[in-house]
């Protein structure tokens, strides 16, 4: 599907934690969305020249309508974070390459879905799209455990804290040591160093991963090459080992990167 531009509506808005808000938007853009995928919103002030590109949480049922939990980390994402119900909103989407569900085909293979601080969100709607065995292994700073709840309904889920206040003392890794956990697969999103450790992780256990890049991306439409990265194969537009990480990706196979 080409990526359109909209005004969509706000249906409801709320703060999760400090920082952290969490927004449902009434969009024709839903019905193509993806786990893993992202659209682009557009701040009011036009001051702010770049949208911002944000993950998709979850997908309503229906296709009308999307979820996205993002975190304020400038001026665009603390104007989003005043509006209210009823408030029209620019996106555009449904952009990036998600996460590749067709390569689970047996309902009894164990994926590992891993998400850490705010690479969390996206593995919501990864977890309603596979049927499979999931645990899903999720790494928090403290005990405040935004989409705990919603994540629980999908899967086994499997806690990591920074401060040790809640499941593992440390980072997702350290959950998946301790608890001796295995897997066929791994779908996972987060920090870099994370998904360093994941993909070290994965190539030692010889297991495909997949890992969202997303964390680097910057205005999301492939303008700024902001968030080029390095790969093993030569890139058919530039002739490089590069990608874009917002249109090749932002999910790519953990052993075509160089993180």
């Amino acid at each position: 599907m080409a990526k359109k531009k909209e005004m969509a509506k706000v249906l409801s808005q709320q703060c999760l934690q400090t920082g952290i808000y969490d927004m449902w938007i009434e969009t024709s853009l839903a019905k193509e969305a993806k786990a893993g995928q992202f659209i682009c919103v557009y701040p009011k002030n036009a001051s702010t020249l770049l949208p911002r590109p944000i993950s998709i949480c979850e997908v309503r049922e229906d296709g009308q309508a999307l979820r996205i939990v993002y975190r304020v980390a400038g001026q665009g994402t603390a104007e989003f974070s005043t509006y209210q119900a009823g408030e029209s909103i620019a996106v555009m989407g449904t952009l990036g390459n998600g996460f590749p569900v067709e390569k689970v085909t047996d309902e009894q293979t164990t994926v590992f879905l891993m998400g850490g601080g705010i690479g969390i969100p996206p593995i919501l709607q990864l977890a309603k799209s596979l049927n499979c065995n999931k645990k899903i292994i999720v790494g928090y700073r403290d005990a405040s455990l935004f989409l705990k709840e919603d994540l629980e309904k999908y899967g086994e889920i499997i806690i990591a804290t920074e401060d040790g206040s809640v499941g593992t003392k440390g980072n997702v890794m350290d959950a998946i040591w301790e608890k001796n956990l295995k897997a066929d697969m791994i779908y996972a999103c987060g920090p870099m160093p994370m998904l360093r450790a994941i993909k070290q992780y994965a190539e030692e256990a010889d297991i495909p991963a997949y890992i969202s890049l997303e964390e680097r991306m910057a205005c999301g439409v492939g303008a700024c090459l902001g968030c080029v990265c390095k790969t093993k194969e030569v890139d058919a537009h530039s002739h490089v080992h590069n990608a874009r990480i917002c249109t090749d990706g932002p999910v790519f196979e953990a052993k075509e990167v160089e993180i």
